[in-house]
Order: C-alpha cells, then structure tokens, then sequence
C-alpha cells in the first residue's frame, strides 16, 4: 500500500470527511490529509492514519471519533496509525486549505518560503483577514507545535500560521 496517496473506499469517504480534526473543528481529517487508507474487509473496516507530527495529542480522539463515527453507520472498525510515509502539509487539501484561511489560520507555504517566514526574512505569510502579506512572526509556536504565531501589521490581528512539514 502507498500511503502518500490516500485509498478510501466509496462508501466510507463521506462517514471520513465528517470526522473534525479536534484542534481545527471547521476540517476534517481527510481534508488534513491524516486518513490515509480506509478499506471494507471480511472483518470489518481498518482506518490507516498517520499523524501530523509524532507524539500529536489528537490522535487517540481521532481514532475514538472514527470508531465511533463507523460504529454510528454500522460498521465494526480497526484504527491503525503509521508513522511512515511522515505526514507532510502537501497531504492538505485544496478544500482544507480554503477551510484553513477562512478559519483564520493562514495555509502553509512551500519548504523554502516557510523557512524564509520562519526565520524572519520575507513577509510572505498571508493575514487570512485582510491578505495582507505586511506580517511577522510573533513566536515560533502558535496554540499548537504545528503552528507559528503571527501579527498583521496592517490589520493588527494575531494569527496562527500551519508550518509547512515535508
């Protein structure tokens, strides 16, 4: 199985995509690029995710809200988690990257513009309420690991910013 493309069976893509992530509500685990494989089989159906970072928090309710999201529909379901492939941001969704900004968390960057962003060199980064790109870094560490904290310098809003993770 190639995990860095995601297999989900038919029937169960839409059950998936209406798991929240805990840490950002308004997406959902598929759009975050964690559900990697989700197959129908004789004993039931395994869920293969990987998390965006080892040791993320999330994942234990993640698991817990897919058996249960599948135990709602009728099936019975494993949830295994896989370290590699490694999760990178390039599994996010266009959708999920929409539903990133309008939530108020401006998308991740390339490696390269990430770094230049990261370290304080460019302003790049997008304020996801007024797309200014007149930003800087606050800290290194946003609410969660996986994201820094930025100011706007023209709104004057704080923001979280998802790092890029390849």
């Amino acid at each position: 199985m190639n995990l860095a493309f995601p297999t989900i069976d038919t029937e169960l893509y839409a059950i998936l995509n209406a798991v929240s992530d805990p840490e950002i509500p308004v997406l959902s685990i598929v759009q975050m690029g964690v559900v990697r494989a989700a197959r129908i089989g004789d004993h039931g159906v395994e869920v293969t995710i990987t998390p965006t970072y080892s040791g993320c928090p999330a994942m234990d309710v993640i698991g817990d809200d897919i058996r249960k999201a599948l135990k709602d529909e009728g099936y019975q379901s494993t949830v295994k988690l896989v370290l590699s492939p490694a999760w990178t941001t390039d599994w996010i969704t266009s959708e999920g990257r929409a539903a990133l900004e309008k939530y108020g968390i401006a998308a991740p960057l390339s490696p390269d513009a990430d770094k230049e962003a990261l370290l304080g060199n460019r302003r790049i980064v997008k304020c996801p309420q007024c797309k200014s790109t007149n930003t800087k870094l606050i800290s290194q560490f946003g609410s969660t690991a996986c994201k820094a904290l930025f100011q706007c310098e023209d709104c004057l809003e704080p923001f979280d910013y998802f790092k890029c993770l390849k």
